[in-house]
């Protein structure tokens, strides 16, 4: 096995700094890295082989000097991972190579550094909304590791249970710390693969599964309602109905693939589109409810897009979508309270009414499926799962009334 030491090499002027480098011991060979840390010959207890922060030191030099010591730290964690993964092969390896998987290695080797690499990746191959979820990931993490990086190899079991007992204790549901270890295994699993790390399957004691979600699907007298307000004088809220509506009448269709519908994806009556999450392709009868709401706001964009969410082809669509999203789902917070809805209403319940109210009227679960672009049954028997109660609850109240 090899091993490491730390080094100082003193400047030949007494009155400048000299340099801190490491050396790797393996076979009798030895072979330096050089850092760019440097420090005066004071600073360096040659008998501990480390560096000395001086009562008599500036704040400024001691805040400096401490960094000197966390990298020698960070360096020396980052080395020693890549002699146990060379150790870990079971074959025979030089020195020349535990410096060459050092340097060629330095940012991979740490969780941060290795996952902002694959959401530029993400970003590249144009997996916008994944390269954000894993975004979103990883800023939650470094919140709970306060900024401080961590070498992948040590990544363990006991760290993820910290993490899902730090998620818990800010209030995070099951749902949403599923969310996020599920993007960290993935992104774990990938590093073993690119032999980063070796498997010690982290994530085993910690929760992956989805939790039943609160019904979120609304009855269709309720619909009809939301329909029927009058709100001429509530623009914004007339908007947000509008587009929730749209979305029912499209078969659920979600809010992104509705922001990029084209104008020319309408063709003879046939609305044609392809879903952006699995790439199916999907199209729709055109219906005159629908036709009403494309009339109700031709003029209000000059895009190519059929629907005024994308408006302005000079600023960024992505973040054009995702500010109507938060707008529209505000608003329809307000019409909620307007139909006396008990839950808060958002676009994604238009696509969960249509499948619940589909079921309700004994449409085929293969209907279903097609209707709302699903790669399977199973997704769509998963989804319908905890949509609809009212059986169950009928079942319970027939049971009651006997006792």
């Amino acid at each position: 096995m090899a091993s490491i030491k730390v080094k100082y090499r003193p400047s030949t002027t007494d009155s400048k700094e000299g340099g801190i480098y490491y050396q790797v011991i393996h076979g009798r060979i030895v072979r330096q890295i050089n850092t760019d840390c440097r420090l005066f010959r004071h600073e360096w207890d040659s008998s501990a082989s480390a560096v000395k922060i001086l009562p008599s030191a500036t704040e400024n030099r001691k805040s400096y000097l401490q960094s000197v010591v966390e990298r020698i730290k960070w360096d020396k964690k980052r080395l020693e991972a890549v002699i146990a993964l060379l150790d870990g092969k079971g074959k025979p390896y030089t020195a020349d190579e535990v410096v060459e998987r050092f340097k060629d290695n330095a940012g991979t080797l740490s969780l941060f550094s290795f996952m902002q690499g694959i959401i530029v990746q993400l970003k590249r191959l144009n997996r916008i909304r994944t390269s954000e979820t894993y975004a979103a990931t990883l800023a939650s993490y470094m919140k709970f590791r306060e900024g401080k990086d961590i070498l992948l190899c040590e990544m363990d079991g006991d760290s993820m249970m910290l993490y899902e007992a730090w998620l818990k204790g800010n209030g995070a549901c099951p749902n949403t710390i599923s969310f996020y270890m599920r993007i960290l295994r993935a992104v774990y699993n990938r590093a073993v693969e690119k032999e980063l790390t070796e498997q010690c399957y982290p994530f085993k004691h910690v929760y992956t599964g989805v939790d039943k979600t609160v019904k979120r699907a609304v009855p269709l007298k309720t619909i009809k309602r939301i329909k029927e307000l009058d709100l001429t004088l509530k623009p914004h809220l007339d908007y947000a109905r509008d587009m929730f509506l749209f979305s029912f009448y499209t078969r659920g269709m979600s809010f992104i693939d509705m922001a990029y519908l084209k104008r020319s994806d309408l063709k003879n009556g046939i609305l044609t589109y392809r879903r952006r999450k699995t790439g199916q392709l999907l199209t729709i009868k055109w219906e005159k409810c629908m036709e009403n709401i494309i009339a109700k706001y031709e003029g209000c964009s000059t895009t190519q897009y059929l629907l005024p969410i994308i408006t302005n082809s000079n600023a960024d669509e992505r973040t054009q979508y995702q500010n109507a999203l938060y707008r529209m789902n505000v608003a329809l917070k307000f019409v909620a309270r307007l139909v006396n809805l008990p839950i808060p209403l958002t676009m994604y319940c238009a696509r969960h009414s249509w499948a619940s109210i589909a079921k309700s009227k004994n449409i085929p679960l293969s209907v279903i499926s097609e209707g709302m672009g699903h790669d399977s049954e199973e997704t769509t028997r998963i989804y319908l799962a905890s949509l609809d109660t009212s059986v169950i609850d009928k079942a319970n109240s027939l049971i009651l009334k006997d006792l």
